[in-house]
């Protein structure tokens, strides 16, 4: 399975999984989209949530939870999806995987598909106010950067400047791929992991900040689809407690114009530079 009508683009084919045996798909794990302790949280989680829906094969049912447990980087190569259909109801659908590579577990996920229902009430908070895409200004290169880097549009818009020893750690600002791509669930779970890591801003020096667990709801399915390759969307960041050398993050994905298209949670670890080997 490829990743849908998408295919041109680096992020398609580095996130494209192909039926392997049933239950099972592959892919290729790609160094190009790795953060600085190993492949980014986000990436993975795209891959997975492919092979989720390549075993679902339902378009009526959109992904509405996806929640990841990294147990270990994989290495540049292949990896296998296996994926099992949990339960699946009149209207939901539960499903699980776990991706490995050689043998060994590397990714474990649940997930929820559904259809739409008729909500007996619809709310949300107001997008930040910022200014539009347009007119701000995209972060550079700079040295040491990952790779990961280099495959996204970055516009900051939020919060203080990472190392500056702001008193809040609250980031974000416009984001979008740098090669252009229509936002869908799968751009969704790799934007709410790829900006940098809320406490950047409060800190003075670099960390590493392996993720342990990352949940992501989609909002809005259909305005999701709406958006067009052009369209960057807002990514707001900010964490509360740090303890133990662990920090929570909670993000927000808006698009521009309002609309709230997915929140995630994550646990991460904040450990000094360079730390090497894996958590």
């Amino acid at each position: 399975m490829s990743a849908g009508p998408q295919t041109a683009t680096a992020f398609d084919r580095a996130t494209a999984v192909s039926p392997l045996r049933p239950g099972v798909w592959s892919a290729v794990c790609d160094s190009a989209w790795s953060a600085p302790r190993g492949p980014n949280g986000g990436y993975l989680a795209a891959i997975v949530l492919h092979a989720m829906v390549a075993r679902l094969a339902d378009p009526a049912r959109e992904a509405r939870s996806l929640t990841l447990h990294y147990l270990r980087p994989p290495a540049d190569g292949e990896v296998h999806v296996e994926v099992a259909v949990e339960r699946a109801g009149r209207s939901v659908s539960s499903l699980s995987a776990r991706l490995s590579q050689d043998g060994r577990l590397c990714v474990l996920a649940l997930a929820a598909f559904a259809v739409d229902f008729t909500s007996a009430a619809d709310y949300a908070p107001a997008a930040p106010g910022v200014p539009p895409a347009e007119e701000v200004e995209p972060w550079g290169p700079f040295e040491g950067a990952p790779p990961i880097s280099h495959r996204m549009s970055f516009r900051p818009a939020l919060g203080a400047p990472p190392f500056s020893g702001a008193p809040e750690a609250l980031t974000g600002g416009w984001l979008r791929f740098a090669e252009p791509r229509a936002p869908d669930a799968a751009a969704l779970a790799m934007y709410s992991d790829a900006w940098l890591p809320a406490p950047f801003p409060r800190l003075t020096t670099p960390i590493a900040a392996p993720t342990i667990d990352l949940t992501i709801h989609f909002r809005a399915p259909a305005a999701t689809a709406a958006l067009g390759l052009e369209d960057h969307l807002l990514g707001v960041f900010r964490s509360t407690a740090s303890a133990g050398g662990f920090f929570e993050e909670d993000g927000e994905l808006w698009s521009p114009d309002g609309t709230l298209l997915a929140q995630s949670r994550q646990l991460a670890l904040m450990l000094p530079m360079p730390e090497a080997g894996g958590v």
